[in-house]
This record gives C-alpha cells, structure tokens and sequence, in this order.
C-alpha cells in the first residue's frame, strides 16, 4: 500500500452530467475540483433528455448556449395522446413561447451528446483534475477537513486525498450516500423501461415529428421526441413488470414480446413506430422516496447532488435537471467564503431539498395519471381535453429555480 497525498478544494465522486456540471459550475466559484470516476472512462448511458426552461436557463447562464443548440432539438409541442384511440387529450406549445413565458427554451438532446459537452468544458478549461477508474474506499472528517481513502481498480494502488469538501453525484447506488444519511437500498418501483434511439430515416415520413408526444394508457406510457438535431427518434416506454435477473441474458426478440404482452393493444400509428425499433435496451426503475428534510442531502463538509439523494421516476422528465440545478446552487454556496464550508452545504440542502421533493412528489403523481385504467382513464381523458394546455405547462417548475 502507498500513499499520495493530493490537495484538492472539493473532491466529487461521480463523473456523470451531475458531477461535471457541479465541476464546472464550483471552479467559476474558485473552487480547485478533483473528479473521481470509478468507470473506466467517462460515459453516460440511456439516450434523450428533455430540458425544459429552468435547465436550459442554468446551462446558459454557464456559456453553453451556442454550443447546446448546436446539439440540441427544439421541438414546437408537447402532446399527449391516448395509446389505444389515437386521440389528442392535449398538447403544450414550446418553441416560441417557452422563451416568450420563461425566459428560455424546451429542448432535447441526446444524454452522451450533453455529458460530452460538459466533459470537453471541464478538460479544456481545466476547471477540474478528471481521474478515472479510482474508488473510494473511506472517508474521514475532522475540524481541518475530509481525508479520502480511494485505490485505483483493479491495481489496488491506494492515494489519500486530503480536501475541503466532498459532493456525491455517484448516482442512484451511491456510496457516498451513507456518509450523509443510514445506508438504505434504492425500492423499487414495479416500473421497466424500454429503451431506444432510432434514425428518423427508418420511419415513414407520417411518422417522423417535430413534437414530444406522450402516449398514455392503461398501465403504460410511451414518450417520442427528436434529438441529435431532428436526426434520431428517442423511444421510451414505462410498463409494469417484475426486474430480471439478469440483464447479461437479455434477448431482443423474448423481450419484445414481453413489451407487447405488458403494453396491450395500441394505436396502429404508434405500433408502426414501436415495431420499426431493431433493439430494445431495459432498466428496471428504481426511486427513493421523496426527501424529508435538507439533513438528507448534506451532512458536515459532505453534500449529496442528483440521483445520490433524490433519485426521481421520469414521469416529469426532471432528473437530470435537477442535479443541474442542485449544481448551479452548490457552486453559489461554495462561493459563501464568509462561511465554513459545513454552513455552505447546510445552506446549499435549505434551499434545494424542498424543490427536489416537490419534483420527486409530481413525478410520481404524474406516473399514476398517465397509467390510469378504466373509468379513471376516461376521466382524466376528459379533464385533459377539458383543461388543455393550463393543465399541462407546470409554471411553478419551468419559472424556477
């Protein structure tokens, strides 16, 4: 075993879109960030994003304007749809009036495409120390600061990191998290979600949208919408079913006609788009609770941002926007230098902790609407159609943070 002591201001663990974003939004602050990443390289799995205005307006004010909509779709609506009739229950306008109500646009974009964008920012800025393939091992806090134990994988070759603060954005299955709160598993939902990018080009020219379009029905959901410029078609579809053992054994084919058998019947039009997909990818999706007090997202010099304290269900499509926002405001307590760095994460879980439990709470509400069966569904239908475009905007998230 050998030691290396390195000095770092904040060491974060994860370097996912939360921790980057964290990285770079603290180095403009003066923080001196070291990133550790346990995977071999920097990567991000899953496909699209949908980031509505309160996102696109952190991103922005961080200089990445020109370089997102390079990226990014703009898509003109927000539609629902029933998944069985085909019929329209509602539809948002985005585009032009996101900017006109908020501020800031609605956009999507591919998920590597945005965690890309942020690893270059952090690399050619040198905002912070990326180093890959490292675990932390332990942690120890006194008056002077946090010591870190972490080893490089699979070597073993350990280095002690001596730094003012620690962040976890390691993800739903944190390690971090148990410094901050009584280690608990993530529960399950009962949720699978189906997966998948596909080419526009292999869509008929009826089927090829400009929108995002959620489909609703009984006991499923299906969310389409452009990314990568208008170029690819970003599928998910949220049914019940039991997680499997192991998705090392996945076959595409058996999967599929489990998909079919959980879905139902569907309309013609989104089966057509459902069976033009060549493969499926699966996760079983995992939430917790929703956070009870800001001691759950931070605790001495360590702070929890993203997935690693409020893991949410995608029912509001806010999950990587929140850790951006939890990144934006990390980045402005560290600048408190009047205060000790204890008091700055205290300060940063005030704020944050009540807007990421009110985002958890709408996701799961919004699950159960979507999924709705029998006279409930009509119901909602009805409201839907009733109500229109005041029920579907959500002000209160899209005017924040």
């Amino acid at each position: 075993m050998q030691n290396s002591p390195v000095e770092k201001s904040l060491l974060i663990a994860g370097g996912g879109i939360g921790g980057l974003a964290a990285a770079l939004a603290c180095a403009a602050q003066g923080a001196k960030p070291l990133v550790i990443e346990r995977a071999k390289v920097f990567s991000e799995l899953g496909a699209g994003i949908q980031m509505g205005p309160n996102v696109t307006r952190t991103l922005f004010a961080w200089g990445l304007e020109k370089e997102i909509e390079a990226l990014a779709f703009a898509p003109k609506k927000l539609e629902l749809r029933d998944s069985q009739s085909g019929q329209t229950l509602g539809a948002l306008r985005l585009a032009d009036r996101a900017m006109q109500a908020y501020g800031a646009p609605y956009l999507t974009i591919h998920r590597a495409d945005l965690h890309q964008l942020l690893l270059q920012k952090v690399s050619s800025s040198g905002a912070a120390e990326l180093q890959l393939h490292r675990e932390i091992e332990v942690i120890k806090e006194d008056d002077q600061g946090v010591t870190v134990n972490g080893r490089s994988l699979p070597e073993g070759f350990f280095e002690t990191h001596m730094t003012e603060a620690v962040v976890g954005a390691d993800g739903l299955w944190s390690d971090m998290r148990q410094y901050v709160v009584a280690p608990t598993l993530p529960r399950a939902t009962g949720l699978l979600a189906y997966r998948a990018l596909l080419p526009m080009e292999k869509l008929s020219e009826k089927l090829r949208t400009q929108n995002v379009t959620v489909w609703v029905g009984p006991c499923v959901h299906v969310v389409l919408y452009p990314v990568k410029g208008g170029g690819f078609l970003n599928l998910v579809v949220v049914v019940k079913g039991q997680s499997p053992e192991s998705l090392e054994k996945w076959d595409h084919a058996a999967n599929k006609r489990d998909l079919d058998l959980a879905m139902g019947p569907v309309h013609a039009e989104l089966k057509e788009v459902l069976n033009a997909v060549p493969a499926w990818r699966l996760w079983p999706l995992c939430d917790r609770p929703p956070l009870q007090g800001p001691e759950e997202m931070a605790k001495g010099r360590i702070a929890l941002l993203g997935d690693a304290a409020h893991p949410m269900r995608p029912f509001l499509a806010q999950g990587a926007g929140m850790a951006i926002e939890d990144a934006a405001v990390l980045a402005t307590c560290w600048a408190r230098s009047d205060l000790p760095v204890s008091q700055r994460w205290k300060l940063y879980a005030k704020v944050r902790w009540a807007r990421n439990a009110k985002v958890q709470q709408a996701s799961v509400r919004n699950g159960h609407i979507f999924h709705l069966q029998g006279p409930l569904r009509w119901g909602r239908n009805l409201v839907m159609r009733a109500l229109g475009e005041p029920l579907i905007d959500v002000p209160w998230l899209y005017a924040g943070p």
